[in-house]
């Protein structure tokens, strides 16, 4: 039985989740060595060139000019922004504190998606939302001790990637994804570059740092490629609350590789934002199920486009 759009958009987000937080993992164990920087330029050289082949054997580039659209460019300076407060946050936090802010991303992509798509949010819903958000602040603890000022960077992240996955869903069917992905991943490196001096200056490259930038490139080309197939595919304010499941690798990879053990108000405060975006789920199916198909079906909620 074939699975229906928005649940093949689910599994894809879940799929790109893992991806992410590998390269996450694996980009946080290299920076022990080497700055933010050289990093993003290093991990986006090997990126860019994976993206390119694999762009060259769909013939992607028989049609550059589908790229020549405001919606890619807006994609594409989002994502330099996402990366660079996420590294500036990842590098200065634990892995699973930083996931645990991000978790607000399916709140805000939500709300976007009502103000931008006119996609129908009723009061629960609102809610729901309302009280992710002060999970969020838990999470931060602005004005307590153990509140830590890159946690802004992380909401700047989360700001960042809202406009991000918006933009995606008004670039046209024809673009081809690898295409997006590649010009994406060519902007982060070059911008990698720029950062360089800024941030210290270049460091030598040994073979495992090598080998775990190959690697995290590796695993972010999977990000990419899923999450962007996935916001073409589905309705957003029924796909976001699966990113969630980010939360659940991050704890993992978080404990085993750096041997992190979250406290108590990032546990509470995660669980309160994934408790919102799960019943603010429950509430988009039932509101689906007792609307008229073309009236929950209208055009600004039609899966138009990354």
């Amino acid at each position: 039985m074939a699975l229906s759009p928005n649940l093949r958009g689910a599994l894809f987000i879940t799929v790109s989740m893992a991806g992410f937080n590998v390269n996450d993992a694996l980009t946080k164990v290299v920076s022990a060595s080497m700055n933010m920087g050289q990093i993003m330029l290093v991990r986006g050289v090997f990126a860019t060139l994976l993206l390119v082949l694999l762009a060259t054997w769909m013939g992607a580039f028989a049609a550059p000019g589908k790229l020549m659209r405001g919606s890619v460019l807006l994609r594409v300076i989002c994502e330099v922004g996402a990366t660079v407060t996420f590294l500036m946050a990842l590098l200065n936090l634990p892995i699973a504190n930083v996931s645990a802010v991000l978790q607000a991303l399916p709140l805000t992509v939500t709300v976007g998606a009502a103000l931008v798509f006119s996609e129908p949010i009723g009061w629960r819903r609102w809610s729901a939302i309302t009280a992710g958000l002060l999970g969020v602040l838990i999470i931060v603890r602005p004005g307590f001790e153990g509140f830590s000022a890159w946690s802004l960077s992380a909401l700047a992240c989360v700001g960042f990637c809202t406009v991000r996955d918006l933009a995606t869903r008004r670039i046209p069917h024809e673009t081809p994804t690898v295409l997006v992905s590649a010009v994406t991943s060519a902007a982060v490196t070059v911008c990698g570059a720029a950062l360089v001096p800024a941030f210290g200056g270049w460091s030598p490259l040994g073979a495992a740092n090598i080998a775990f930038l190959l690697a995290a490139a590796a695993a972010l080309v999977v990000g990419y490629q899923f999450i962007i197939t996935a916001m073409r595919i589905g309705d957003i304010s029924f796909m976001a609350p699966f990113r969630y499941t980010a939360l659940v690798w991050a704890l993992a990879l978080g404990y085993l590789v750096f041997g992190d053990v979250p406290d108590g108000p990032m546990l509470v405060g995660a669980a309160v934002v994934v408790a919102s975006g799960l019943y603010a789920l429950y509430r988009e199916q039932v509101v689906g199920r007792k609307k008229p198909i073309a009236e929950s079906t209208g055009p600004g909620m039609a899966p138009e486009g990354t």
